[in-house]
């Protein structure tokens, strides 16, 4: 893919352009000017498991646009290299209801001299789903002092209003039907509206001034549209109220579970409950379950009394807005990847946001993802609807 300009820009806007019309078609014949044969076969086998899952339903991509963001670049004699971030919009279409899908993938590229311009030698995903974190710890030894006990539960505050700080109004709702006990709670707006799901009514007047206030007396309710509003509030950039790590997803999908009114359980011991402080010195205070996606997993599966509860389901129709999904990517009981439900497609289906790949309302199986594999397994977990 030589480039006639002086400019190695010039190559990247090529480059960006290839993906972009390959993806819009999904097309893998488009991709015949990429040199780099590795990456080649990494972006066609992406398109042909998206157009796979494509042809099995009625979902189809409309419109797609990409925007490259140059990070950092270092140009010497007859090269360059550059970090680049691609910003992907895709509108997506079903039954006639439209959505738009949004990610960010970071990508290493290296630029050679070609002639009179530029060549796009190799290309090095960045980032890529899959979790790097080691910790000299047994899992499986891991003690919930919540488990099976009775304690009283402290409400959790979230970290930020979204009313107050971003004046966000959501129009995705759960989806539950008029007769589920908090179909009356009021959305962020305090007003009515829909979403990808179709579903009218649902949230109504508001929910009060407290948690707990005047909608039950058996727990803190898991208010699922403002962990919503959380997630496309911080799906693409971090809160600095909170650190942000290089594999980030489990941080990411904490927050939003706090955020709906998921109450922390404060131990003070790494390996067990759920919870984060921060940094106190060069100390890192946050459980494991916090930061750590195959520490989540075991938390949600793991049944207790109080606080932070979830039950696994069979498949992803069965999950609402703010539930989570488990990715074990090799199929060997490990997972490495979690993700938020943010909206649900007219066929029942959920879409999740994400970070690592910064990912919103991205199709819940991963299959465009490099650490999809044949051999992925899924654990869906829905959260509790009071805590």
């Amino acid at each position: 893919m030589p480039s006639e300009e002086s400019d190695w820009k010039q190559a990247l806007y090529e480059y960006v352009s290839i993906i972009n019309e390959a993806a819009l078609n999904t097309d893998a014949r488009k991709l015949r000017d990429i040199t780099d044969r590795e990456h080649r076969d990494r972006l066609a086998r992406r398109l042909q498991l998206t157009a796979q899952r494509e042809a099995k339903g009625t979902m189809r991509s409309i419109r797609s646009e990409m925007r490259a963001r140059i990070e950092k670049f270092n140009e010497s004699k007859g090269e360059v290299v550059a970090d680049v971030s691609i910003h992907l919009v895709r509108s997506m279409e079903q039954r006639k209801q439209p959505w738009m899908e949004e990610r960010v993938e970071r990508e290493r590229l290296r630029f050679v001299r070609y002639g009179k311009g530029w060549l796009l030698d190799t290309v090095k995903p960045l980032g890529i789903e899959r979790s790097a974190d080691a910790y000299p710890f047994d899992e499986d030894e891991v003690h919930d002092p919540w488990d099976g006990e009775k304690k009283t539960a402290v409400p959790s505050m979230p970290y930020i209003n979204p009313q107050a700080l971003y004046g966000f109004k959501s129009k995705v709702y759960s989806g539950g039907s008029a007769n589920d006990r908090y179909s009356n709670y009021g959305d962020i707006s305090g007003e009515g509206g829909y979403g990808l799901n179709g579903y009218g009514g649902g949230y109504g007047a508001g929910y009060g001034a407290g948690y707990g206030q005047g909608i039950t007396r058996r727990g803190i309710p898991y208010f699922r549209e403002e962990t919503v509003a959380y997630a496309e509030r911080w799906w693409n950039e971090p809160n600095p109220g909170y650190e942000k790590f290089e594999v980030n997803c489990t941080n990411y999908v904490s927050q939003c579970l706090f955020a709906g009114g998921a109450p922390m359980n404060y131990t003070g011991r790494r390996p067990s409950g759920w919870w984060y402080k921060g940094y106190s010195g060069n100390n890192e205070n946050w459980s494991f379950s916090w930061a750590v996606a195959n520490s989540l997993q075991h938390y949600l599966g793991n049944p207790r009394a109080l606080g932070l509860r979830a039950h696994a389901v069979s498949g992803p129709e069965a999950l609402k807005l703010g539930d989570v999904i488990c990715y074990d990517w090799d199929g060997n009981g490990r997972v490495g990847h979690n993700v938020i439900v943010t909206a649900i497609t007219p066929e029942g289906m959920p879409l999740v946001n994400a970070n690592t790949v910064s990912s919103r309302h991205r199709y819940w199986d991963y299959k465009d993802s490099y650490a999809w594999t044949e051999k992925t397994r899924y654990h869906f977990y829905h959260i509790a609807d009071e805590f």
